[in-house]
């Protein structure tokens, strides 16, 4: 009995992305929706990358981790808040809020890492193309998602560490509809002041190292396009990189927004609204803007959606 009690009042209670419960059943059916496409959507860039020879290449391979981490993204947070939107129990157990903290970390910390490593990969091909099949052999190419993925993980595991061991001796209530960081922080009863400074000053760091790596790349691959002679050339090179960069403003400025600056500058409602979006929005977004602003995954999309009407149709006339 003892141990029951002890166990259930170390739960947290998410108190949710609504203040105002009447737009329950709206804003359910919008996110259900938002999760259903994403994961379709980030489904299907795997598989394509997977099966369509022509897609073999080491752009798409980066693009396929990047459509990995984010359906592990979404699938970390969305199906808890949608249980807790239908239910009255919206609790979470202390070791699955770290659980939670750890995943969305480690598939944000990976993502930050990625988008650089995409961005010099575009710098390679449009700078170096004669060099390209070496310079971004699939060895290179697996050491650099691995080491995207390690960067990740481990910034995932040194923060929710010391996020958990904090003491929670007051309210269990948490003013968001996930294990945020800043939100947890909100209930510890210690001074967790140095830990957030130490905190926003990591993951400035973070941030600077793929938009270093970002913003070179793009300066050289600009500077080489204008010295392209051929118009379809400088076509190709822009289509070719405005999809990433597409992606990067997006996710960047809302990661930008929530971990570096400062708490005084943004509300807890503004906090959710803009971690609704890059923890719902963006993974929706990214398969979409490669897959419609790009012909060779068009391409390979409308192969498979062929073969498979012909096939269906093979096996309605045998039938």
């Amino acid at each position: 009995m003892l141990v029951e009690k002890r166990n259930s009042s170390s739960d947290f209670i998410l108190l949710g992305l609504l203040v105002n419960n009447k737009a329950t059943g709206v804003v359910f059916a919008g996110i259900f929706a938002i999760f259903a496409v994403t994961v379709t959507a980030n489904l299907v860039m795997i598989f394509l990358i997977k099966v369509d020879s022509r897609l073999h290449t080491p752009m798409y391979f980066l693009l396929s981790q990047l459509s990995i981490m984010d359906t592990i993204f979404i699938c970390t947070t969305v199906p808890k808040f949608l249980v807790d939107m239908v239910s009255k129990e919206k609790k979470i157990s202390f070791v699955a809020c770290g659980i939670q903290i750890f995943l969305y970390l480690t598939m944000i910390g990976s993502e930050f890492f990625l988008l650089g490593l995409m961005a010099y990969d575009r710098y390679v091909a449009i700078c170096n193309p004669l060099r390209y099949p070496v310079l971004m052999n699939r060895r290179v190419c697996l050491l650099l998602a691995a080491g995207a993925w390690f960067g990740g993980s481990l910034d995932g595991f040194l923060l929710t560490s010391v996020t958990m061991n904090f003491p929670y001796c007051g309210s269990r209530s948490i003013n968001h509809f996930f294990c945020e960081i800043p939100a947890v922080l909100r209930l510890a009863c210690a001074d967790t002041s140095l830990y957030e400074t130490l905190m926003y000053s990591c993951c400035v760091l973070m941030l600077l190292i793929p938009i270093s790596i970002i913003s070179t790349s793009y300066t050289l691959i600009l500077l080489t396009v204008h010295r392209m002679r051929s118009a379809e050339g400088r076509k190709k090179a822009f289509a070719t990189c405005s999809s990433h960069l597409t992606v990067v403003s997006i996710f960047y400025g809302a990661s930008f927004y929530n971990y570096v600056l400062p708490q005084s500058f943004h509300t807890p409602e503004q906090d959710k609204v803009v971690s609704a979006f890059y923890t719902m929005v963006t993974p929706m977004l990214n398969p979409l803007i490669y897959s419609l602003r790009n012909k060779d995954v068009l391409g390979a999309f409308k192969k498979i959606f062929t073969q498979c009407l012909s096939t269906q149709k093979v096996s309605m006339s045998i039938a």
